[in-house]
């Protein structure tokens, strides 16, 4: 059983952080690339969703924090599939022979930590089961801290951690982009659903692009920020005007390994 219980107060909690979250504009660029390597993994979460009743986008997420979205590593904790965890939990999964499947491995992760049990996959309860899955020694030990798991990358977190099991610097800051962070960028480009849970989702989920995207004649939200964020790093030299065409996609691409979504050269 877990230490802390999901109470209306702690939903209400999740819910007023979530909605009152902005990206660090220094983390515009790694967010982007991670949002890129969710969307090419879509259909492997996707099937493990339909093995296990857990959202897609809650196993994207927890891939991204625990193997940083390498499928060659285990969901329970990023060890390597070419034998059973070692690290908490280790020895798993029990059934089988390594190397592992990955979506053998992640539906074992996830019945292991019981969240095919769960049933309350609202905003608050999905981020409750996220920080669950790393632990309750921020809320618990340092709640002035919110956990980095969950908002490092945002204006909800600026330092404080875990630097290793049981040892707690206020000084050290996360560079991990945090899961709630990540879900906010995703429920901004239409990705999750339902809609209604989601602020400031653009349009009907059907209907929705990523706010960041090709776009070389119309002016678009963050594009600017994007831009002089891009113009910090070596040999990049942008127009700061707010619109996303070929030169912001050629920086985007230098910097992510990826065009803007929408670039023809993309396809």
């Amino acid at each position: 059983m877990s230490s802390i219980a999901l109470t209306g107060p702690l939903k209400t909690e999740y819910q007023r952080l979530f909605d009152n979250c902005n990206l660090r504009p220094e983390s515009a660029v790694e967010i982007e690339a991670i949002l890129a390597r969710v969307l090419n993994g879509q259909p492997r979460y996707r099937a493990v969703a339909r093995d296990t009743d857990v959202p897609w986008h809650l196993i994207a997420v927890l891939h991204q924090m625990e193997c940083g979205g390498s499928f060659d590593k285990h969901l329970h904790n990023g060890d390597p599939l070419g034998a059973r965890t070692v690290h908490v939990p280790a020895n798993r999964p029990p059934q089988g022979t390594p190397p592992f499947v990955w979506e053998a491995s992640a539906v074992d992760a996830l019945r292991f930590q019981r969240f095919d049990r769960w049933k309350d996959w609202s905003l608050p309860g999905t981020l409750y089961r996220i920080e669950s899955y790393n632990g309750w020694g921020y809320r618990l030990y340092h709640p002035e801290t919110l956990s980095p798991y969950l908002w490092s990358g945002s204006n909800n977190y600026s330092s404080g951690k875990y630097v290793q099991d049981g040892r707690w610097s206020a000084s050290a800051v996360s560079r991990q982009i945090g899961a709630a962070v990540l879900l906010r960028r995703m429920a901004e480009s239409g990705l999750l659903l339902p809609a209604a849970e989601l602020p400031h989702t653009v349009g009907a989920p059907e209907q929705a692009l990523p706010l960041l995207r090709y776009s070389p004649s119309a002016e678009l939200p963050y594009t600017s920020k994007l831009q002089a964020f891009l113009n910090t790093l070596p040999d990049i030299y942008l127009k700061v005007d707010g619109k996303p065409g070929e030169r912001t996609s050629d920086a985007f691409r230098k910097v992510t390994g990826h065009y803007l979504a929408g670039d023809p050269r993309a396809s």
